[in-house]
């Protein structure tokens, strides 16, 4: 095992050897896939038997260090060290297969003792702790010293044994033992707790969770919210001793290697024959961009009938903008907010649950089953010490938040997501813990209005959300239920012949629709591979538009349109990125102010923006915008600048 370890890993043992500080715990990645090609018989004994076989690797480890530390004799800077530990790394291995990689929930004891692969989200972390590995002792008849080790099943204490274990020819049978001085090893010790992922689970299934025990350099690797896959060793421990409670034993995985996937993203796979797709498909909508956007449109949601403008704003939310960070540091967030204000059976919450289904991670739940710890953070005491456990919105961090019924929060719950939305941190101060965590995530929220919606009221009275949470959403979107008799006859005749499966032109319809998948893979790749930046004439519609804003707003209304700029930049970046462009054009900036204007009861600049729930998919999108374009610029005094630059380029 030393020689495949200095064959395969010399790089990370001269690393290693360069390092100053002798009383470090080194880890040393081995590929299992390598080593499965190199020797399968050791990768199978290790795979079957890892107790026993991690020790002999890092035994190994140690004697490959002295032989890489021996051949750079002449360099001063080797220092030979007193603890590397192998981790292994079981990417791209048989070890990914069902058998070996099953989920939280489906651990059983068959599982127990093999070299066992978790994936699950990081609900608690624990405080890291001194933990005492070993000790030795020595037998007063034999006079041989033996190693003794914590036991995990007993909660890490460490039993002499009843007899001397020193294997002979012939046992000394001792029974008395003395502790060696000095012989103690110590270890950084800490305790997490992952569970698995809503989005694999059934309707009404619960998501389990398993205690995970990090040592050494494991430790303090990651944080409350994160994807991570474990590598170790499942094995259990008594429960703590309850009076009139039966005393049961509780899975626990000890650790072997832990890995981040926040960034890898690995579920979603893009190859390049769907890149190509994605090009081809703009490429023949090139001469008609709005044709082909109103295209993808379609799929978002496609059950419910027309809503145009709820489907372009679900997009550009899910899609977001460009995160900013300016000289000083300060940053300005990327992921937008969408609010749905609607009656009831306008159908809010079938958006919700299709845009959970387009993010990569995402978290649902409902206004009246959340409390203000339950979307952020709570403090829980497990064996006498307090842990903060995730909520929704740190667990969300990175991919999106739906939450429906917002209105049936209590007013003290709603205040607590403040920061969580604008500043994407929520600080905690709980128990004695005081810390900051990440929540990077998009809030998209449903809620009805309070009575009758009166249009001549402002949002805040009739949804009794405040005004400052109301400015932190990017689109508040209205759905009023107006029974309008020709919208109604159009959405019974399209409700009923999704009804009729035998129609004749059903394929025709569902050919111009984007099939989930497509549309998942879509939107995950614009947002990685697309960085919009403001054009010039961009730029001159959103600065007009800010302005004529400023103009008629008052002064408490001030603050509301600084987020507002904010706001419209972003959307125009997200439309960039819709359009598979990574500049933003005055079509960007147009589209972003009519999604604005949409938020609005009163327009300052259309006459007529409507209810969002009678807008429909034009015929002729292109020429549609056209006019509104020319409608607006009007409005904004724009046209005389766009006049000026084209005879300056020309």
């Amino acid at each position: 095992m030393a020689s495949y370890l200095v064959r395969y890993h010399s790089d990370q043992l001269l690393s290693i050897a360069s390092s100053p500080d002798s009383n470090l715990h080194f880890p040393l990645y081995v590929d299992f896939a390598e080593l499965m090609e190199d020797d399968p018989r050791i990768a199978r004994l290790l795979f079957a038997q890892p107790n026993t076989y991690l020790q002999v690797f890092n035994d190994a480890a140690l004697w490959a260090h002295k032989i890489v530390l021996g051949d750079m004799a002449d360099d001063k800077n080797g220092v030979e060290k007193k603890f590397i530990h192998v981790r292994i790394n079981i990417s791209g291995s048989p070890l990914e297969c069902p058998e070996t990689f099953p989920t939280i929930g489906r651990v059983r004891v068959e599982h127990r003792g093999i070299l066992l692969t978790l994936k699950g989200i990081v609900i608690r972390s624990g405080a890291i702790k001194m933990h005492e590995g070993e000790r030795k002792y020595m037998c007063h008849k034999c006079k041989n010293s033996f190693t003794v080790y914590p036991e995990v099943e007993a909660r890490n204490s460490i039993p002499l044994p009843s007899i001397c274990p020193v294997q002979k020819s012939k046992p000394c049978g001792g029974t008395k033992f003395q502790y060696v001085e000095n012989t103690i090893v110590c270890h950084d010790y800490q305790e997490i707790k992952i569970q698995e992922s809503t989005q694999v689970l059934g309707v009404g299934a619960i998501p389990r969770s398993i205690l995970v025990i990090l040592k050494d350099d494991l430790v303090d690797v990651v944080k409350a919210g994160d994807d991570v896959i474990v590598t170790g060793i499942l094995t259990a421990k008594w429960s703590p001793e309850l009076k009139d409670v039966r005393c049961d034993l509780d899975p626990v995985l000890i650790a072997n290697n832990i890995r981040r996937i926040n960034e890898l993203k690995s579920e979603i796979d893009i190859s390049d024959d769907v890149v190509m797709k994605f090009k081809q498909f703009w490429f023949h909508f090139q001469d008609a961009p709005l044709k082909g956007r109103n295209a993808i449109l379609r799929g978002i949601c496609p059950q419910v009938f027309g809503l145009f403008t709820v489907k372009l704003a679900v997009a550009l939310t899910l899609i977001g903008g460009v995160q900013h960070v300016d000289a000083s540091g300060t940053r300005i967030r990327g992921e937008s907010h969408l609010l749905l204000v609607g009656d009831p059976g306008t159908g809010k919450s079938q958006f919700l649950k299709f845009s959970a289904k387009l993010s990569n991670r995402s978290v649902i739940t409902t206004g009246l089953g959340s409390t203000s710890a339950g979307l952020t953070v709570t403090a829980v005491k497990d064996g006498g010490e307090w842990m903060l456990e995730a909520g929704a919105l740190v667990l969300a961090d990175g991919g999106l938040c739906c939450i429906d019924e917002f209105d049936s929060m209590r007013e003290h719950d709603r205040a607590t997501i403040h920061e969580a939305m604008e500043q994407q941190t929520i600080s905690v101060a709980k128990a004695g813990l005081v810390t900051t965590l990440s929540t990077r995530t998009t809030v998209f929220g449903a809620t009805n209005p309070k009575g009758h919606y009166d249009p001549d009221q402002p949002l805040s009275v009739n949804t009794t959300l405040s005004g400052p949470l109301l400015s932190r959403f990017d689109i508040v979107l209205v759905l009023l239920d107006t029974k309008n008799p020709e919208w109604d006859a159009v959405v019974s005749s399209h409700i009923l012949s999704e009804a009729e499966p035998d129609r004749t032109n059903s394929d025709e319809d569902l050919a111009n629709i984007w099939p989930l998948p497509t549309l998942k893979r879509y939107i995950h790749y614009v947002k990685e591979n697309f960085r919009p930046v403001l054009t010039r004439e961009a730029e001159i519609v959103i600065s007009s538009y800010y302005q004529l804003q400023r103009k008629s707003a008052t002064q408490n209304a001030a603050r509301t349109t600084v987020r507002m700029l904010e706001s419209l930049i972003r959307l125009a970046q997200a439309h960039a990125r819709l359009m598979f462009r990574n500049e933003v054009t005055r079509l960007d900036a147009i589209t972003a102010i009519l999604c604005i204007e949409s938020s609005m009861t009163t327009s300052a600049i259309v006459d007529c923006i409507g209810n969002a729930l009678h807008s429909n998919f034009t015929d002729n999108p292109d020429q549609e915008y056209a006019k509104q374009e020319r409608l607006i610029l009007e409005k904004l005094g724009s046209i005389d600048d766009f006049s000026d630059m084209n005879s300056m380029e020309g």
